[in-house]
């Protein structure tokens, strides 16, 4: 009898074989500063924001340098933008100053940087390094408790956890990008698509959502 965490990982590659990341990016910074700008934003809005950042500031030494009211002005379709374009500047100048323009694999540095957290380095390391790890965002963290892998009270941290332990860490930067898929594109915080969802049995809003 098939496990619930051997269920799930089967219809998430059923669903996205080949999960991508859905932002755009070219190199390492270009990576990290899309996923700073994508707290509390969405990875669509991003992207409407990172080309034109990117094609103006084409060096780390460029955004370093950049008029904070310039990047302000690019930036706040993503929202928070007087906070996010200081950051992409202090970003800039400690990798210029301090990391010869490349961006550090390790984790505590990273969390040093400005606007840059746990979750952020997860999806960093994942994304650009195929560092095993599992980055808890919206979209992972409400599939999880939904689907009674974490506990409604559990705190990111928490969900994060209970997800290192269910499932075999070789599947972990894999199983991230496709829960946030699952949840964007599915499992969506508002009209769920339930009917037809072969995890239903075990989601703990199934009759809600089914009614």
């Amino acid at each position: 009898m098939m496990t619930m965490i051997n269920q799930l990982l089967d219809y998430l590659d059923y669903l996205f074989p080949n999960p991508q990341c859905e932002l755009k990016y070219q190199n390492d910074y270009q990576l990290l500063m899309a996923i700073v700008l994508s707290a509390q934003s969405t990875d669509k809005r991003v992207n409407s924001v990172t080309p034109i950042i990117f094609s103006k500031y084409k060096t780390l030494e460029d955004l370093k340098n950049a008029s904070l009211y310039d990047l302000e002005n690019i930036i706040r379709p993503v929202g928070s933008f007087r906070k996010k374009s200081l950051y992409l500047k202090e970003i800039a100048t400690r990798l210029v100053d301090e990391f010869d323009g490349k961006v550090p694999v390790d984790r505590e540095v990273l969390e040093s940087f400005p606007g840059v957290g746990r979750k952020t380095v997860n999806v960093f390391l994942a994304e650009f390094y195929h560092v095993p790890a599992i980055a808890v965002d919206t979209h992972v963290e409400r599939v999880s408790k939904r689907l009674k892998l974490a506990y409604l009270k559990d705190s990111v941290y928490d969900v994060e956890r209970k997800l290192m332990k269910k499932v075999p860490k070789e599947y972990w930067a894999k199983f991230h990008l496709q829960m946030v898929l699952f949840g964007r594109y599915y499992c969506k915080a508002v009209k769920p698509l339930c009917k037809d969802c072969p995890l239903k049995e075990f989601c703990r809003e199934k009759k809600k959502n089914l009614d």
